[in-house]
């Protein structure tokens, strides 16, 4: 289980309340803020969750790092939508915020989204970028809204920061989102940040049984569009019967290990 502290950055600027993402940009964002977390925990009960609003007049913190999502939404109800984006200054505010984690074991990750135009250069970014991988943070930027203007920029960053030798959920990871039937936070749960870069997008087994597709909350009477809570506690639910086989099988195959182990040591000392 992979020991993390991650600062989740939203952007609460004037362009997140347009409404081509159900319900708005910044309310589908508080969605996957949860969704975001509950995974987060679920990967491992130790990992804690910061909150920063990245637009306004200067980008704030509003959740230190913690494991209590009330504290998360707490925070979420305290920003208020307005202004542009200060991306670099925000993630900087990330970055420091990590240098200050309690539990200097856990690794450090940032998860930013983005549904504004980007006044930062992309010289600064890559700048950025570089210092990130210098200091051992990973980034995952969630691209969406604003996509024409900002793919190339973002992609720049991404490339900066990102380890091309690391290619599954514990390196960094770039995801462009559309609008459409399905809801933000459900794409970015069947999305690289969720799954890796190895079972995204690729098994569609996968994907329609537990992470993705309308067809497995069909199957339960729930429309995702319609009931998005209780679809999300379906998905949540899911997940951590996927898990819980996933440490059966494992338990089981190191047992078996063990006892072929052992039944060898026997007959060597036969022998």
């Amino acid at each position: 289980m992979v020991l993390e502290a991650t600062v989740l950055v939203v952007d609460n600027s004037e362009y997140s309340r347009n409404g081509d993402f159900p319900r708005t940009r910044f309310e589908a964002q508080i969605d996957a803020v949860e969704f975001i977390f509950q995974n987060k925990r679920n990967e491992n009960p130790e990992n804690n969750v910061g909150l920063i609003a990245a637009a306004g007049d200067n980008p704030s913190v509003l959740s230190t790092f913690t494991s209590e999502f009330g504290k998360i939404l707490s925070g979420l109800h305290e920003i208020t939508i307005g202004g542009s984006i200060h991306l670099g200054t925000a993630i900087r505010i990330a970055d420091l915020t990590l240098k200050h984690r309690q539990n200097k074991h856990q690794r450090e990750r940032i998860i930013v989204f983005i549904c504004s135009p980007i006044s930062d250069t992309k010289e600064e970014l890559i700048k950025l970028g570089k210092k990130l991988k210098k200091n051992g943070v990973t980034l995952d930027i969630i691209n969406f809204g604003e996509i024409d203007s900002n793919t190339e920029i973002l992609q720049a960053f991404f490339d900066a920061v990102s380890d091309p030798e690391v290619t599954n959920t514990e390196g960094s990871h770039f995801v462009t989102l559309q609008p459409g039937s399905r809801l933000l936070y459900e794409q970015i749960a069947t999305s690289s940040i969720i799954l890796g870069d190895n079972q995204s997008g690729n098994n569609n087994e996968f994907n329609d049984i537990n992470m993705g597709g309308d067809g497995a909350f069909m199957d339960f009477g729930v429309d995702p569009s319609m009931d998005p809570e209780l679809a999300m506690a379906l998905r949540l639910s899911m997940e951590e019967e996927q898990q819980r086989q996933e440490r059966i099988r494992q338990q089981e195959q190191q047992q078996q290990e063990q006892a072929q182990q052992q039944n060898d040591s026997n007959n060597e000392q036969e022998k």
